[in-house]
């Protein structure tokens, strides 16, 4: 299953970009980031029989071994992509959250987008650990 991460702003040359790269790139699974401006801009198609996450404050806040096992559900029931959103300064509208199979929180507090963002690639690195026994996730 692909991970994509569809995040609007652009990251640039930072150390939040270096820190989402270096998750990303220790991630088994196939990943992808597409940016998108701050307003508008085309967003990628899914393929058929995707799932869509949106970042929002408002949302489900999971523990990383839930996070690990949705994905694993996703993932042995066909899934062949998981969108992960990350809005802009504004957030998602209502046509966005409501568009989304989940809506993840990373708590109540706002978060800056670049920050979302690497939390959302150590998230994903995490979950994908769990699901492979890997000792990076620690209970306890």
């Amino acid at each position: 299953m692909l991970l994509h991460i569809i995040a609007r702003g652009k990251i640039g040359r930072s150390s939040e970009a270096e820190l989402v790269e270096r998750y990303l790139k220790r991630i088994a699974w196939s990943t992808r980031v597409s940016e998108l401006p701050d307003h508008g801009g085309t967003v990628p198609p899914p393929p058929p029989n995707s799932v869509t996450i949106a970042l929002d404050e408002r949302g489900e806040a999971l523990s990383s071994m839930a996070l690990a096992m949705k994905l694993e559900a996703w993932r042995d029931g066909g899934k062949r992509e998981a969108r992960f959103f990350i809005g802009a300064a504004d957030g998602h509208g209502e046509k966005g959250r409501a568009g989304a199979d989940l809506l993840l929180s990373f708590g109540p507090a706002t978060w800056p987008h670049l920050l979302a963002r690497a939390m959302l690639a150590e998230q994903l690195f995490r979950a994908t650990a769990i699901l492979a026994n890997h000792p990076y996730h620690r209970d306890g």
